[in-house]
């Protein structure tokens, strides 16, 4: 049965020498995987809707395993991440990140609004640093490993100062942090910041000025918090951790 599906293109990957199966997370079936027959071949009506980070509707044959691409129109190309390396690098990131931690057909219209409205946002000139963190919070949300930044992880006081615990998982009030010795103290501003991250809706960031030491602060703790539970190696994050040594 053919279906009509909203999604952006995950990733692509040669199939033989004119096909290519394509990763999309859709708002209807969540992360489904197709093949697009003729779509590495230049003129073919399918290479232009099957490139990265295009946002389509998609005409899909379903099934119970690869469904098959019959055609799809294009609703935002995102062309001006695709044409700038450093967007590029941020909007790889993400979907590698996305594609390794959510579940095939587990449909989650939250998280796919999320996801697109992170891209749109890139490609009107906002902060891609900041934006990259607050998809990150929700996607470990979906995977079930956020950090606890509400309140206390051990007894719930919700008053700092506090640190952040890896090993924990999340805040430690001054009374528990004799808990692990290694927790980073941190800044009201980015408790704060954390928090912020965590509940609001991307769709409603307006221009978020964050100073930059406290980005590169929030990326290293991030980093290692990802190290710790998430459990995937991604290739993208190698580029993106090059791309700052140019800063």
């Amino acid at each position: 049965m053919l279906e009509k599906i909203e999604g952006i293109v995950l990733r692509t990957r040669d199939y033989g020498e004119t096909h290519k199966i394509v990763t999309l997370l859709t708002r209807e079936k969540g992360k489904i995987g197709v093949m697009a027959r003729g779509a590495k071949k230049p003129k073919s009506r399918m290479s232009s809707i099957t490139q990265p980070f295009i946002h389509g509707q998609f005409l899909i044959q379903i099934g119970s395993g690869l469904g098959q691409l019959s055609q799809g129109e294009m609703l935002t190309s995102l062309r001006a991440v695709r044409e700038d390396i450093v967007l590029t690098a941020y909007a790889a990131y993400i979907a590698e990140l996305t594609d390794k931690l959510v579940e095939e057909k587990a449909p989650d219209p939250y998280l796919f609004q999320q996801f697109l409205q992170t891209l749109i946002w890139f490609s009107e000139g906002k902060d891609p640093e900041t934006l990259v963190l607050m998809y990150e919070i929700k996607l470990y949300q979906k995977g079930g490993f956020a950090p606890h930044v509400s309140a206390c992880v051990h007894c719930g006081e919700s008053q700092g100062p506090f640190a952040f615990s890896i090993a924990e998982g999340g805040f430690l009030c001054t009374q528990c942090r004799y808990k692990d010795s290694e927790a980073i103290g941190l800044p009201e501003e980015l408790a704060k910041l954390l928090r912020l991250f965590t509940l609001i809706d991307i769709s409603r960031v307006g221009n978020i000025s964050i100073k930059e030491e406290n980005k590169q602060r929030l990326r290293q703790l991030m980093d290692r918090y990802y190290d710790q539970y998430g459990g995937f190696f991604l290739k993208s994050r190698k580029f993106l951790d090059q791309l700052d040594l140019f800063k």
